[in-house]
């Protein structure tokens, strides 16, 4: 299977509120999502868009200190994990992760817990182009690849502008 993806700009932080919205209204009723790029590239401001599509209401924290916070959503419980100061993927089960069983997993720098994280359905790539985003869409398996379908049936998603690759 070839590897389905969608690329995008997102030049600001409404842009990454359509993102989430649409990642929202497409995902499947299980997901695992990887969210990967540098300090600062918007990847908690784009779980947050996403956790409020899904309905969820009061403060939405990033879980740079608690490394998970925890929110109810249609269907169960969402995980939104940042793993950037844990060392390794042994310290996962400090987190109480063995028994959840949540409708969406959103993971910041899952490399560190490689091997103890169940397997991803999408990648999310985020970096810094200019004054916007850039976003890379990748589908992990059969889920993935249909998520990644649905996505672009919706087409509201903003290509790179001329200027920008």
């Amino acid at each position: 299977m070839s590897e389905t993806m969608i690329e995008s700009f997102l030049p600001d932080v409404e842009a990454t509120d359509i993102l989430g919205r649409a990642l929202a209204a497409t995902q499947p009723a299980r997901a695992v999502v990887y969210l990967h790029g540098d300090l600062g590239a918007g990847k908690s401001t784009l779980a947050r868009a996403w956790l409020r599509a899904l309905g969820v209401e009061g403060p939405i924290r990033s879980p740079t200190y608690t490394l998970v916070e925890r929110y109810p959503v249609p269907g169960g419980e969402a995980l939104h994990l940042d793993l950037y100061r844990i060392g390794g993927a042994g310290e996962l089960e400090f987190l109480g992760l063995d028994d959840a069983d949540a409708a969406l997993w959103l993971v910041e720098w899952p490399e560190r817990g490689a091997g103890s994280l169940p397997m991803a359905d999408l990648q999310v790539d985020l970096s810094v182009e200019g004054a916007g985003r850039a976003v890379r869409i990748r589908a992990r398996g059969v889920t993935g690849d249909e998520w990644v379908k649905r996505m672009e049936i919706r087409g509201d998603l903003r290509p790179f502008p001329e200027s920008n690759p």
